[in-house]
């Protein structure tokens, strides 16, 4: 299959599109070709593409820093001269100046399918730059790893972050060029936009179900995401940040695991298959012992839940992340009633909330874990219609 870059370079009538144009590129290190070179080579080595400038989103261009509000600087690229802009520093929407530098932007970054996941919001934040500048945008798009499935409540209005663009789901379904549809339409953008689309993505297809295995070699869009299984279960294992608990930053399994120093994973597992069998289908989990060589709980060895997604029954249909690690709150929280399971501190920038409020754009999920009298029954009421309503918006704007 090609991705958007592959189809660029490919065809001689798109690039001669951007013939006279000054053009900027909004990448990461994810944003590379069929046989990895990256995109700023591949589009500077084409006579017909002037590369003015470029972007760096989280985790910057260069994909080097870790975590929550670590800032990357602008700098020139060292190669071909041009400024790289971070859209993840000092701002984290373009600078007015910075949209004179070109006139059409080429947006390449590889997605995780999640609300939270910043490449989102970077996208309607430069959508926003371009339709105020007159600027033209297109979209290289890339396939969504986790697939079409919907999983989620809706942000909740007032809880828009740099985490939470817009009212969607935690696990929205769409590719970034699908998106960017949505969000022109959501808030009436007038702006030049096109997506050049992927041939031969076929996101129901086993075993990758939204990724090509065996076809394109994976490469992390961002620090922790370094493999598949974590791009399945982050849509569940992203609330972590917002917990006490560790996701296993700090070790080779980052955002599949969850545990800490003072639980017994085995007892936890065996409270959420107690509570709600029905919402661990399609995944194995396995207890096991991990210690962080850095972040939460660094040093200390951690009893931990591995949520396992790549094994040869894996069943992506049935799979619900967002309700599997719901459910692992809930069982800490009835094993541990006085457990100090929620963090407190400046998460994304969103300041005097709680980071697991800000992460699923609404306080509904942690009242439902701290509600002793509340079972899996009153979330799922709760999440369900919000589902339902996302499948039916989106339809309008599916590519594939």
């Amino acid at each position: 299959m090609n991705f958007g870059l592959d189809r660029l370079l490919s065809d001689d009538a798109l690039r001669g599109q951007l013939k006279g144009r000054r053009v900027a590129l909004l990448a990461h290190p994810a944003s590379v070709t069929k046989d990895l070179g990256h995109a700023v080579d591949a589009l500077a080595a084409c006579p017909e593409i002037e590369l003015t400038a470029a972007f760096g989103p989280q985790h910057g261009m260069k994909g080097d820093l870790q975590d929550n509000m670590m800032e990357s600087p602008d700098y020139r690229d060292p190669v071909h001269g041009f400024p790289v802009f971070s859209l993840y520093g000092e701002v984290r929407r373009p600078k007015d100046e910075w949209m004179e530098t070109f006139d059409v932007v080429l947006i390449d970054l590889q997605d995780l399918g999640c609300r939270i996941y910043t490449y989102v919001t970077t996208l309607l934040y430069v959508l926003e730059a371009a339709a105020k500048h007159g600027k033209s945008v297109w979209v290289l798009d890339r396939p969504n790893p986790a697939g079409r499935p919907v999983e989620g409540q809706t942000l909740k209005p007032g809880w828009e972050s740099f985490v939470g663009a817009g009212p969607m789901p935690m696990r929205h379904g769409m590719t970034m060029g699908e998106l960017g549809l949505w969000f022109i339409d959501r808030f009436r953008l007038d702006v030049d936009y096109r997506v050049v689309e992927m041939q031969g993505w076929a996101p129901e297809a086993g075993p990758g179900f939204g990724w090509p295995q065996g076809e394109r070699s994976w490469v992390n869009p961002s620090p922790n995401a370094p493999n598949l299984s974590m791009a399945r279960c982050y849509a569940g294992t992203v609330m972590l940040e917002g917990a006490t608990l560790s996701e296993g930053r700090g070790t080779t399994r980052p955002l599949e695991l969850f545990g800490a120093p003072d639980i017994d994973a085995r007892a936890v597992i065996a409270e959420m298959r107690a509570l709600a069998p029905e919402w661990l289908g399609g995944c194995v989990l396995r207890d096991m012992w991990f210690e962080p060589t850095f972040h939460k709980h660094v040093g200390k060895l951690c009893s931990g839940v591995q949520i396992h997604v790549d094994h040869p029954g894996y069943d992506h249909a049935a799979f619900r992340p967002w309700r599997v690690q719901a459910l692992g709150f809930k069982a800490i929280r009835r094993l541990y009633p006085d457990y100090d399971l929620w963090r407190d501190f400046p998460y994304e920038y969103a300041f005097g909330k709680l980071p697991i409020d800000v992460i699923n754009g609404g306080p509904g999920l942690r009242e439902w874990v701290d509600d002793a009298a509340a079972g899996p029954g009153d979330l799922e009421a709760a999440t369900r219609p919000d589902e339902t309503a996302w499948e039916e918006l989106r339809r309008g704007f599916l590519l594939y």
